[in-house]
């Protein structure tokens, strides 16, 4: 970090449509790594930094920033599939309760350790999210690894659609010299110094693994080269999964490790859409039952490279994303905690996966476990007596059968 005193950037983003704000505010807090904070403020970004480049440099990335958001459409084509207004009767700051109450330590921002009631609620919902929807379509499970290949990223587009959120897993060269050095280093040092320099050329090889990012993508290398029966496979696995996101992490929500379970499809064109649109609905049932405020809404991914607009157009015109949005009454917003998405033949041509002489369909439904349970307890709070009655009553049940 930077010695320099913290100072302010203040940029107009009045050029874009309001719906693009968000997007540029995420992406601005990889303009230079010297930046403590960015929020937003009507329709300005305010960066506080301690860039050496000063406030030329941050002006100057953002601008490249809103150059890059401003090509295509103008907003985004937006279509609401559902919305339900729940009572959402808890209004105070959960994540100050859950911290004051320690069933959540923080170590860092995006990066907690959880207690009860917050790990048995991670499992209760996990275990209902596979019982409900994910048994309904006769899914297979699967146990993927927290790491993946660089190579099986590449097949997914992620370093050219993601690259901001790789997290490269390493260790020391197979040399006893280097490891020695390495090891006295620390020792002379009387422990390990986040600042202490290191060359990573001299004392490591280039990577072979990332830390995972998405729990599917395992899926798609595990049938790489196969040629499927039928109209298709149904799988589910959870895994955890790892996302750089710099200053974001500070928001409510965005986590640096954490768990998602996701129900994969694989096949004819038909039955990945078919399917799709039959875990919209047991996503509607579980909102209405457990009186959930939410939306269901098309959505794009937050591509970070220079063909956002291309990439985040065609996948909101063509609905290839729906997001279940929870709202988060005390900071007025809400977070995706789910999504249900289709990616036609991307992953079945990129992993040689065949139904017949053709490339497989594939599609998923993605839970994100801890916003879950960080959105349902924004909504509802700590205290059990303020539950929706049918989710108190099938959270007990199932602490009786897993005791």
């Amino acid at each position: 970090m930077s010695s320099l005193q913290p100072v302010t950037c203040t940029v107009s983003l009045e050029r874009l449509d309001p719906s693009q704000h968000g997007q540029v505010k995420y992406a601005s807090a990889f303009v230079d790594e010297h930046i403590d904070e960015v929020r937003l403020e009507g329709s300005l970004l305010v960066i506080v930094h301690r860039s050496p480049g000063g406030n030329e440099r941050i002006a100057a990335g953002v601008e490249k920033l809103i150059e890059r958001f401003s090509h295509g459409d103008f907003g985004f084509k937006e279509h609401i599939l559902f919305e339900h207004r729940g009572p959402a009767p808890y209004q105070g700051d959960i994540i100050a309760e859950l911290i004051e109450s320690k069933a959540i330590k923080v170590l860092e921002p995006g990066l907690f350790i959880f207690r009860e009631p917050f790990s048995s609620l991670l499992r209760f919902l996990d275990d209902t999210f596979v019982q409900r929807i994910a048994n309904a379509f006769g899914a297979k499970q699967e146990s993927y690894p927290a790491v993946i290949h660089l190579s099986t990223l590449d097949k997914t587009n992620h370093f050219t659609s993601f690259p901001e959120h790789l997290h490269f897993l390493n260790h020391l060269r197979d040399d006893l010299d280097v490891i020695e050095s390495f090891s006295e280093s620390v020792r002379e040092a009387g422990g390990w110094k986040e600042d202490a320099p290191l060359d990573l050329n001299k004392t490591m090889p280039k990577p072979r693994f990332a830390m995972n990012p998405s729990t599917c993508y395992h899926c798609y290398e595990g049938l790489q080269g196969e040629t499927l029966e039928g109209d298709g496979i149904v799988v589910t696995a959870v895994a955890k999964c790892h996302r750089y996101e710099s200053k974001n992490h500070n928001d409510f929500g965005r986590l640096l490790d954490f768990s998602m379970r996701e129900i994969i499809f694989v096949g004819k064109p038909e039955f990945v859409r078919e399917n799709r649109l039959k875990a919209v609905e047991y996503l509607k049932q579980l909102a209405v039952e457990w009186e959930i405020d939410c939306i269901i809404e098309n959505a794009n991914d937050p591509f970070f490279t220079n063909d956002f607009q291309v990439k985040a157009s065609f996948q909101r015109n063509q609905e290839m994303k729906y997001e279940m949005r929870l709202s988060i009454p005390y900071i007025g917003k809400t977070i995706a905690c789910s999504s249900v998405n289709f990616a036609s033949t991307a992953f079945g041509s990129a992993f040689d996966i065949k139904m017949g002489k053709r490339p497989a369909t594939t599609g998923c439904v993605g839970f994100g476990l801890e916003r879950w349970v960080f959105a349902f307890l924004a909504q509802f709070g700590l205290n059990e007596d303020g539950w929706p009655a049918a989710f108190r009553e099938q959270y007990h049940a199932w602490q009786t059968k897993t005791r």
